[in-house]
């Protein structure tokens, strides 16, 4: 065990965590020439078109050094904010971590929260200044910010390219001679944390795992904690490039474990695995429970695909744990679910990943956050709203309280007047404002998530020409005054396109809302009214006028009332047309509310 080594690799997006895994990969000769590509550890097509990790991939690699053979067991991560639940499982299953740093970039604000989660799982770090080789990299500068950050010396930072090998085996000799070898026992009763798992259409569910204490065998019984049931080993062994079984995985090391589990339900990332014959083997703390942000509701185009879209979604659960979701229902969509996510990326990747790995295309409502409604009656009582739906009625509403969180903003000290209307038109409060070094600040907000939930991202990078970094942390909840609007068609209430919204912002939403809806959905046969409404007040109109037919241009010459005989024959059909017609809504109008400011 002395000889083993777990760290992962931490980073903010687009620092070249990949491109130093894969580096890591050729100089301990873990791939051969036919299997080098870059970004190697990224397996999915998703990841590769966009250029950035969604998933954390474990790897086993093995280094000599000094005539002493070295296990070094490597878990890259990803560097969105979407993704963190990601990195804090990584973490869970190491000692130590590379805090890896743009030398052109310098520190962003995923980097340091990152670094904040390492360090409160005691993890060692050692930092590395990547991309020295660039034109436009400021290594002197980066690396007074990092000694600042971390309080080390500035020896202890290793300058490094990925992409062209330097400092490479620096690194390895850091991993050595910092990372602390694993502190489990061999001896003692069997105890593994499951930090993930994928589902194999042929073998069942792989549990991937990290062994704390004693070692699990091919053959063994073991029971998963959090469900009580015990299975048979068919399978273990170690993560390489490809599977590598083995007889036996022991304490300190991570491996992969197959037991014939077809039931998506029965594992749970950061579950323990114990041996059926332990009656008294505690389970593993310390592993934090996801926190979903972002709600939407997610339905099959085709209501009869309901049930394979639930085992479509149970099976990307496995593969991606920060994915919640519940079923419910909708006037106007069928039955689907109601599900969380950490993100507005983080629910683009999942609708992706459903339409190509499952072949399920679905329809996305809008997204919204979860608030807390309060009655007159009862004001202890707290009534949980995660759908604009389970709002209760105004007259009997005390107050509905909203999630806040702390956003931190890290840019240029050029952009700082832009972000700050920016978020203050999104609500939020300044409390801090630090000049990090005389061009860079960072700014502090509290603010509600709902409003960054569409577009907040997405403007904060244009207003900061891409300079602007950002991250964010729930503060709790504070009390708000929230309307319910909600959109007519053809005087229907369409209850997916329904949202929860400021009461000083209602009209103007409502208003944008009505023309982008007159603007996606087709024309009819017939007249129909768009209207936005708070209660039984409609707050704005917009009318999609219907494609008329010439029917007078039979009439040619001869008495006015031929034609407007037929005129009112066509008003009368066009009326009986609208009371019974109904109006297809295409799946762009769902998400064209979240771009509302294009």
């Amino acid at each position: 065990m002395k000889n083993i080594r777990n760290f992962c690799i931490i980073a903010h997006i687009d620092h070249g965590k990949s491109t130093l895994a894969d580096r890591l990969l050729d100089f301990t000769g873990s791939v051969t020439e036919r299997e080098k590509k870059d970004q190697l550890l990224d397996s999915m097509d998703i990841e590769r078109e966009r250029g950035i990790t969604i998933k954390s991939h474990a790897i086993q690699m093995e280094y000599f050094h000094q005539g002493e053979k070295y296990v070094f067991n490597l878990i890259d991560t990803p560097g969105h904010v979407d993704f963190s639940y990601e990195v804090s499982r990584s973490i869970a299953a190491c000692e130590g971590a590379l805090l890896v740093v743009d030398a052109a970039q310098s520190i962003q604000a995923q980097t340091i929260s990152n670094l904040y989660l390492a360090l409160e799982n005691d993890l060692e770090i050692i930092p590395v200044l990547n991309k020295v080789d660039l034109p436009s990299a400021n290594p002197e500068e980066v690396t007074d910010d990092i000694v600042g950050l971390l309080g080390c010396d500035s020896e202890d930072v290793i300058p490094a390219s990925a992409k062209t090998g330097l400092g490479i085996k620096s690194i390895l000799e850091a991993i050595i001679s910092k990372v602390p070898c694993p502190k489990g026992d061999l001896n003692s009763p069997l105890q593994a944390l499951i930090f993930d798992s994928i589902y194999n259409p042929f073998r069942g569910v792989e549990t991937y795992f990290r062994v704390i204490n004693g070692e699990i065998k091919k053959g063994d019984k073991v029971k998963f904690l959090a469900t009580g049931k015990d299975y048979n080993v068919d399978d273990v062994g170690l993560l390489k490039l490809k599977q590598e079984p083995k007889n036996s995985v022991s304490a300190g090391d991570v491996g992969y474990l197959i037991t014939g589990i077809k039931e998506a339900s029965e594992v749970k990332v950061g579950d323990t695995i114990v041996s059926s014959k332990s009656i008294n083997t505690p389970a593993i703390d310390g592993f934090e429970e996801v926190k979903p942000m972002v709600f939407a509701g997610i339905y099959p185009v085709d209501t009869e695909d309901y049930e394979e879209l639930r085992s479509s979604m149970e099976k990307l659960q496995l593969n991606d744990a920060s994915l919640v979701f519940i079923p419910e229902s909708s006037a106007a969509l069928g039955f689907g679910f109601r599900c969380g996510f950490l993100g507005m990326l983080h629910l683009e990747i999942i609708q992706e990943r459903l339409e190509r790995e499952f072949g399920m295309p679905v329809i996305t409502t809008v997204p919204n956050v979860s608030y807390q409604a309060y009655i007159k009656k009862n004001p202890q009582e707290i009534i949980p709203v995660n759908n604009p739906s389970d709002l209760p009625d105004p007259s009997y509403l005390d107050r509905v309280e909203e999630p806040y969180i702390k956003a931190s903003i890290i840019t240029k000290s050029d952009f700082v007047g832009n972000i700050m209307s920016l978020c203050i038109e999104k609500r939020g409060v300044i409390t801090n404002q630090s000049y990090l070094t005389p061009e860079r600040v960072e700014l502090t907000f509290d603010m509600p998530l709902a409003e960054i939930v569409f577009d907040f991202y997405d403007r904060l990078k244009t207003v900061s020409k891409g300079y602007a970094s950002f991250d964010y942390s729930p503060i709790g909840l504070r009390s708000s005054k929230l309307v319910k609007v909600d959109i007519l068609l053809n005087g229907n209430q369409v209850d997916a396109l329904s949202a929860l919204i400021h009461a000083d912002n209602a009209y103007n939403i409502g208003k944008k809302m009505c023309e982008k809806l007159r603007e996606l959905i087709p024309r009819q046969q017939f007249d129909i009214p768009v209207q936005a409404a708070i209660g039984a007040k409609i707050i704005s109109r917009e009318t999609i006028k219907a494609l008329r037919k010439d029917v007078t241009a039979k009439c040619y010459g001869g008495d006015i009332s031929r034609k407007r005989k037929l005129l009112e024959k066509q008003k009368k059909g066009k009326k009986k047309m609208r009371q019974i017609g109904s109006v297809e809504i295409p799946q762009e109008a769902f998400m064209a509310v979240l771009k509302l400011n294009d």
